[in-house]
């Protein structure tokens, strides 16, 4: 990062035996604590949870995505409500993705071309453009403090030279997004995609890398590969990234990726997980999931986790329970806020781990607690 730049990376502590590190992410809007997980807010609200008990869950930063706000309401509506900032009412650090990954999750509604996609909206089925010219000048209307490139994502496993052809497609946007971004007080973040090929996971950092990018994200991953071979694809490319930058894994997931991601250097995470599960009764402890709705907990007085301070576990498992089984809104609320809580709180226990240089023993007795769950 330049000197001219209003973002900084600061490297506290790197972990003795692993190699986690503990670090500081200095924005306009505030310092975020590294490592961090990011709730997602894909249309500019974490889902059922406002944005109060989003940041009393410990949050220091939140996602939101670039092409389901151009579609709605729109980028110039956003900008008009002042920014994405003013628009929800979070005042701390914002990153947009890119909509590259709805190249991936959209697939069937989409045509492809070296000059970018052509989508058909999942709303009407009218036609949306985006290049990572488009693209870009979105997220600077929108106002987000950290701006992705536009990639195109490929599920996995797939073909050798689709996974190719899409890499250094990846590579050629990145070019464009960089020239594209004008605005000084956003930070903008390549994507390494690659597959699972070490080879060309490496080749493509190395590209980016010399195009001197602030922060480096690792993407296309957690996208149907088994998790030993995302953690392969982190122990390739993690090494050829910038010490002096941060690391984003895109998009990443459980908490045992959460962890293994951290051993190998990633600062950042963000995943619908901890809110998409909640909405369905299934809540995170450090002795595995717990499935709300089993008949189990009907009568069950303890709370989901007697340590968390969070307001689902001022109450028992079996009123929880209860809520799922009547339909009632709160139980999907109370489940989010509790398992956005326990992301926030794992990152912090991983830092006070690091800092302690006790991240290998912390990770073997987190691995040891959800594997003995099952």
């Amino acid at each position: 990062m330049t000197n001219s730049s209003p973002f900084r990376y600061e490297l506290l502590h790197a972990d003795a035996q692993t190699a986690a590190r503990l670090g500081r992410l200095h924005t306009p809007r505030g310092t975020v604590e590294l490592p961090t997980f990011m709730p997602v807010g894909t249309l500019g609200t974490v889902k059922g949870v406002d944005i109060h008990r989003v940041r009393e869950t410990g949050a220091q930063i939140i996602l939101a995505n670039t092409y389901h706000l151009a579609l709605r309401p729109g980028e110039e509506t956003v900008a008009a409500l002042g920014d994405l900032h003013a628009f929800t009412g979070w005042q701390g650090p914002i990153l947009t993705d890119s909509g590259g990954f709805q190249v991936f999750s959209l697939a069937d509604r989409i045509k492809l071309s070296e000059e970018g996609v052509e989508f058909r909206s999942h709303i009407d089925g009218s036609k949306i453009q985006l290049s990572p010219e488009r693209s870009i000048a979105i997220q600077e209307a929108l106002g987000a403090d950290f701006i992705m490139a536009f990639d195109h994502v490929v599920a996995l496993p797939n073909e050798a030279s689709v996974v190719e052809e899409a890499t250094w497609r990846s590579v050629r946007w990145a070019e464009r997004c960089r020239k594209a971004a004008k605005r000084s007080d956003q930070m903008l973040l390549a994507i390494v995609q690659g597959g699972l090929d070490p080879g060309l996971r490496r080749r493509c950092a190395q590209e980016l890398v010399a195009m001197d990018f602030q922060g480096y994200a690792v993407g296309g991953l957690s996208v149907g590969e088994p998790p030993a071979e995302m953690y392969a694809a982190l122990d390739v490319v993690v090494p050829e990234l910038p010490a002096d930058r941060p690391r984003y894994l895109m998009g990443v997931g459980r908490p045992q990726d959460l962890i293994e991601g951290v051993a190998r250097g990633i600062d950042m995470f963000d995943c619908v997980m901890p809110t998409r599960n909640g909405r369905n009764a299934l809540v995170f402890t450090d002795r595995g999931p717990v499935r709300l709705r089993n008949a189990s907990h009907e009568r069950d007085r303890q709370p989901i986790d007697a340590d968390c301070p969070c307001p689902a576990c001022q109450h028992s498992r079996g009123y929880i329970r209860h809520l799922f089984q009547a339909g009632e809104m709160l139980g999907p609320i109370l489940a989010s806020i509790h398992n956005l809580t326990y992301y926030q709180r794992l990152m912090t226990r991983a830092r006070e781990a690091i800092a302690a240089d006790s991240f290998a023993p912390f990770r073997e007795e987190r691995m040891r607690g959800w594997n003995e769950a099952g």
